[in-house]
C-alpha cells in the first residue's frame, strides 16, 4: 500500500489500515493533512468535498501518497487553499450534525471509491 488516510469518520477505521485518525472536526482533519503535506507527503485525493452538501459534512477522509524527500508544491498549495475555501463557507453555515450517520457512510463510500481507481492513476 502506497498510500495513508488521514481521517475523522469512524466508520473509516473499522474498515481501513494505513491510517491517521484525527480526534476533532473536518477544519481539524484538513490542517492535519496540510502537516503532513508539509511533512513531504502528496495530496492522492483532493482534500475538499466535489458538492456542496458534502461540504457542510461533519466527517473528512483524505488519501495521501508517499512521502517524498522535499514538499510537493502543488500539494501544499491545494491543501492550503482548501482550508482557505473551507473556512469561507463554514463562517456562514455551521458543519450538518444531525445526519451523522449518513455522512459517515457517504464519506466511506467517496474514500472506497478513490481507493478502488487510484491504485490505477499511481
Amino acid at each position: 500500500m502506497n498510500y495513508l488516510i488521514v481521517t475523522n469518520n469512524p466508520a473509516v477505521t473499522a474498515s481501513k489500515a494505513n491510517m491517521v485518525f484525527v480526534e476533532g472536526s473536518a477544519a481539524e482533519t484538513l490542517i492535519k493533512v496540510r502537516d503532513l503535506v508539509h511533512e513531504g507527503y502528496e495530496l492522492i485525493s483532493h482534500p475538499l468535498a466535489a458538492s456542496l452538501r458534502m461540504l457542510f459534512s461533519p466527517f473528512r477522509s483524505v488519501i495521501l501518497g508517499k512521502k517524498l524527500a522535499k514538499v510537493d508544491d502543488v500539494s501544499a498549495v491545494i491543501i492550503e487553499d482548501s482550508i482557505s475555501k473551507y473556512q469561507r463557507h463554514m463562517e456562514f453555515r455551521k458543519p450538518d450534525s444531525a445526519h451523522d450517520e449518513d455522512y459517515k457512510m457517504m464519506d466511506l463510500i467517496l474514500l472506497e471509491a478513490a481507493l478502488d481507481e487510484s491504485p490505477k492513476l499511481w
